[in-house]
């Protein structure tokens, strides 16, 4: 049988895939851009025949029924790697819990602890060889597809075609599902002028020949704007962006001095804008690889002058990160914070940069929206019940748009002292008397 047959003999209708789901059953759905959406959108009409199905998936990119509609509470539970806006809402009324999790190792210790029963995922059209690509994730996605037990795909025509790990034989799939829809896009968040100072001084501490991590959101938008004139960088990365995009045309990376993977562009999922997308089809260059060789620290280790670029929501003064929580609520997740910045502590030559704003404007507790007051992310005890997503360990560039300090074999004197430096002004006096209370 050739491999169109074979593919022929696959394909279904999203209402037969929903039927291959039972009671008890644990789904893994692809991450982000990559997920499936005909299926996840359709996934509650088989609430009245289910109960206690769980959904593992991370940034989902829809607020879909079957964990955002209470209605639905007894059929189907999310468990995320990573929050967004409706998974923290779906959260709040019990209809979603969080997975605490390193990058590189969220697929492999999640099967660990429960089998997958269902893959689903996307998945560019198949060539005459009988081979798809996964498109814009291999974070996890090809670890499960050799362990569930069914594998469902979507096909979809405007899913880009990516090289890497991201490439699966029909024969390793049990059902296609034809599709046709846009790739889910996030749009390109402007630098503000924090953002631009704050970028500034980043890449001032980015070499030229360094390999690079960066991520999303202003900061890392504002690193990227600024790193245009750098020479011969390379790309070793969680999630490639359309920052990289950019500096590829013009010409601030090529990869030349990449000591692993020289020449190419390396990273585990890619989300962005259509610009993006169009850039990596069928790009070689561009190689979408196993998150849990990606992000394991001791591969990030291999590059020669890794720079990881992170962002975090508070900071106490002995170097301690809290940037996936908001005191004892789930914001986000630790992704692969912890991943790249030791890694990047591990290369010759390597630097770890967390940046923040030195103040944030919140609510106050018990008050309307309308009541609201200015604190420092530099602070003595990180809020109650905080997270610690990068321990103090690990720790080693700081920038606020107050400047730079280096806690790489800092005591936690001078820790106090190099982080009140970078905090704002108006809060200096308040951090060092409270700091000597504390006996730090």
């Amino acid at each position: 049988m050739n491999v169109q047959e074979i593919y022929k003999n696959k394909l279904i209708g999203v209402e037969e895939a929903l039927s291959k789901v039972n009671t008890g059953d644990h789904i893994i759905s692809a991450l982000a851009a990559a997920e499936p959406r005909e299926f996840l959108s359709k996934l509650h009409l088989i609430a009245d025949r289910v109960k206690d199905v769980t959904v593992s998936t991370c940034l989902p990119m829809a607020n879909y029924e079957y964990f955002t509609n209470e209605s639905y509470s007894d059929s189907f539970l999310l468990e995320g790697w990573f929050y967004t806006p409706a998974i923290r809402n779906a959260h709040k009324d019990g209809r979603a819990t969080f997975i605490p999790n390193h990058l590189h190792f969220a697929g492999t210790k999640r099967v660990q602890h429960k089998k997958c029963n269902i893959l689903v995922g996307t998945a560019s059209p198949m060539d005459k060889h009988g081979y798809l690509s996964l498109s814009l994730s291999s974070t996890y996605e090809r670890e499960i597809a050799e362990k569930a037990d069914l594998v469902i795909l979507e096909v979809n025509p405007n899913m880009p075609k990516t090289f890497g790990d991201t490439t699966i034989h029909i024969s390793e799939i049990d059902h296609v599902i034809e599709t046709n829809y846009p790739v889910p896009e996030l749009p390109v968040s402007e630098p503000n002028e924090k953002d631009k100072i704050i970028g500034k001084y980043i890449a001032e501490l980015v070499e030229d020949g360094s390999t690079i991590q960066l991520g999303i959101g202003g900061i890392p938008n504002a690193v990227a704007s600024e790193l245009v004139n750098k020479k011969d960088l390379g790309i070793h990365t969680e999630m490639f962006t359309d920052g990289m995009v950019d500096l590829y045309n013009a010409g601030a990376i090529n990869g030349s001095k990449k000591t692993l993977m020289p020449r190419k562009m390396i990273a585990t999922f890619a989300l962005g804008t259509k610009k993006l997308y169009d850039f990596i089809n069928d790009n070689p260059a561009v190689q979408i690889l196993n998150g849990n060789w990606v992000n394991d620290p001791y591969v990030i280790g291999k590059n020669h002058k890794m720079v990881s670029i992170n962002t975090t929501l508070e900071m106490d003064l002995s170097g301690q990160c809290c940037s996936e929580s908001i005191g004892h609520v789930q914001f986000s997740g630790t992704g692969g914070q912890s991943d790249t910045a030791v890694g990047a502590q591990m290369s010759i030559g390597g630097k770890s940069i967390i940046a923040l704003y030195s103040t944030a404007n919140i609510r106050v507790p018990g008050s309307d929206q309308d009541q609201r007051k200015t604190v420092s992310k530099i602070v003595t005890r990180l809020t109650h019940g905080a997270t610690v997503s990068l321990s103090r360990n690990d720790v080693d560039y700081v920038v606020t748009e107050y400047g730079v300090v280096n806690l790489r074999g800092t005591s936690i004197r001078d820790r106090v002292n190099l982080l009140i430096s970078i905090a704002h002004p108006d809060f200096r006096d308040q951090l060092r008397q409270e700091a000597k209370e504390l006996r730090l």
